[in-house]
């Protein structure tokens, strides 16, 4: 009796997540702004996995998710293409190589006693720009009218005069309000839902095991004994 699936097409699918989330993890530069770029380029431009308007959701609903929002998105765009599987494989090629990267860089410059050199301010310098490239190439998807636009540049600017954790939370909350009730729906193609291969109840317990972990870390730590509190 031949078998119901065949396994093949999925384990294609999770090495073709891992083999380009590693291409982009050893060649991208720049933070994780930058890095969402090059997940634009490569993810909707080139390769189509998903289109522009559900790239730009992504990319929103893992701004407002702490932590860094690039491996976020490609970690989302791995369980898109490939499941489960293609989550961990995205997340696996795209972090490594930078954690590898970064441990042996690292040590590097310690040993070597450069950590004032002046090359490395040259690579900050250099990042800015990346950082900068990368946010006009994304700018008419994301903010493709003046309204949007216009609404872009008062965050970045209260956002640099009130550099706060506090102040991020209420700049993408009234953000949030200002788009849902003043912004115009006309000309913004519809949102398509996105096939996202996870159960509901995997989903829940994901959400439940994230409250958990986001209030009871931080409490933990407080509480631990012979650790003074920084807050």
């Amino acid at each position: 009796m031949p078998p119901s699936a065949n396994p093949a097409p999925e384990r294609r699918s999770v090495l073709e997540v891992l083999g380009v989330s590693t291409r982009l993890g050893l060649t991208s530069f720049g933070g994780p702004v930058a890095h969402l770029g090059y997940f634009r380029e490569e993810y909707v431009t080139r390769r189509r996995w998903v289109d522009e308007r559900s790239y730009a959701d992504l990319v929103a609903l893992c701004q407002l998710l702490p932590g860094p929002a690039s491996s976020q998105v490609g970690i989302a765009l791995g369980v898109l293409r490939a499941g489960l599987p293609g989550g961990v494989a995205a997340w696996l090629g795209f972090t490594l190589p930078s954690a590898v990267a970064m441990v042996a860089f690292a040590y590097g410059v310690r040993a070597a006693g450069v950590g004032d050199a002046g090359w490395l301010h040259g690579l900050k310098i250099v990042a800015v720009a990346v950082v900068a490239q990368a946010v006009w190439g994304m700018a008419r998807s994301l903010a493709p009218d003046r309204a949007r636009a216009t609404l872009a540049l008062l965050a970045a600017m209260v956002s640099l005069v009130w550099p706060t954790v506090a102040a991020q939370v209420l700049i993408i909350a009234a953000a949030g309000t200002v788009g849902w009730r003043a912004l115009p729906a006309a000309g913004v193609p519809p949102t398509v839902a996105l096939p996202v291969p996870v159960s509901r109840r995997l989903a829940v317990g994901a959400w439940v095991v994230f409250g958990a972990m986001l209030v009871g870390l931080p409490l933990a730590r407080r509480l631990a004994p012979g650790r003074p509190a920084r807050w």
